[in-house]
């Protein structure tokens, strides 16, 4: 396959982008466990995480397939590569590319697993494509997306309405789909996968989870792109943060997450 696209991932490096994404994925972890428990993911086999970032789900790939099998994370990001490569388990690489054209041989994995990467970079079917191609025959494509139109809090707070409409304005001009969870399982079988499964998520979050101040650090991380578009000011942004920020620390408060799709199927041989 050949292709130029490279994704129109909008959100960039500042401190505490890890800690963001790591919570992200401690906050998912069950779910995906029990994603992988239906997959049937066994010992020995070889997976690759698209688009993993500073971990992914190469830690939970690592404990399903063992000592004996072989995890690949696979990011454009040197920087949360360097990172993960310092914090990765012995049956686990980390290699630099591209997750719409990697680079690597046909069918040369078990499991192919992506994350919220083709609704925020955009051409999701392009992504679908290059994973199928990298699956073995028989072998299997997992993918989780969003739909944030169930992402809120209660009690409802201005802030919090204003900085989920700066984030939305940034995502949709970069051409994002920060709604493909509604489509991830029609797509899978217009791909070709076999027997699709689907399986959505909702999580809830407290003031004390690690997940409470998702939304105000996604939008920090979305800072340039905002400034850039003249989308908000410097100084309306920093009462946005403090004041979203108040009101989810509030015992009070709880945040319903945005609904992640997981969607996988079985490459037809």
């Amino acid at each position: 396959m050949s292709t130029t696209f490279a994704g129109n991932y909008p959100i960039e490096h500042r401190r505490g982008e890890i800690e963001r994404l790591h919570a992200q994925a401690a906050a998912l972890a069950p779910d995906t466990r029990v994603m992988l428990e239906r997959i049937g993911i066994k010992s020995g086999w070889s997976c690759l995480d698209m688009g993993c970032g500073p971990r992914g789900i190469t830690d939970l790939l690592s404990e399903h397939v063992g000592p004996g099998g072989r995890v690949v994370g696979l990011d454009k990001d040197e920087q949360f590569l360097t990172y993960a490569r310092a914090h990765g388990a012995p049956n686990t690489e980390f290699r630099q590319g591209d997750a719409y054209a990697t680079s690597l041989p046909d069918g040369s994995f078990d499991l192919v697993h992506s994350r919220f990467v083709a609704s925020t970079s955009g051409k999701p079917e392009l992504l679908l494509q290059e994973a199928v191609r990298v699956a073995r025959p028989d072998g299997f494509v997992a993918l989780q997306e969003p739909d944030v139109s169930t992402f809120s809090c209660y009690p409802p707070h201005p802030a919090w309405d204003r900085l989920m409409a700066l984030m939305l304005d940034v995502f949709v001009g970069v051409g994002a789909d920060i709604h493909l969870a509604r489509h991830l399982y029609a797509m899978a079988r217009k791909a070709g996968l076999a027997d699709v499964h689907y399986r959505p998520v909702l999580i809830g979050i407290r003031s004390t989870d690690s997940m409470a101040d998702h939304l105000p650090a996604t939008v920090e991380s979305l800072r340039g792109t905002l400034f850039d578009r003249k989308l908000v000011s410097e100084i309306e942004l920093t009462h946005l943060l403090e004041q979203c920020r108040a009101h989810l620390r509030d015992p009070g408060t709880v945040t319903r997450s945005f609904m992640v799709a997981q969607v996988w199927g079985r490459k037809q041989s």
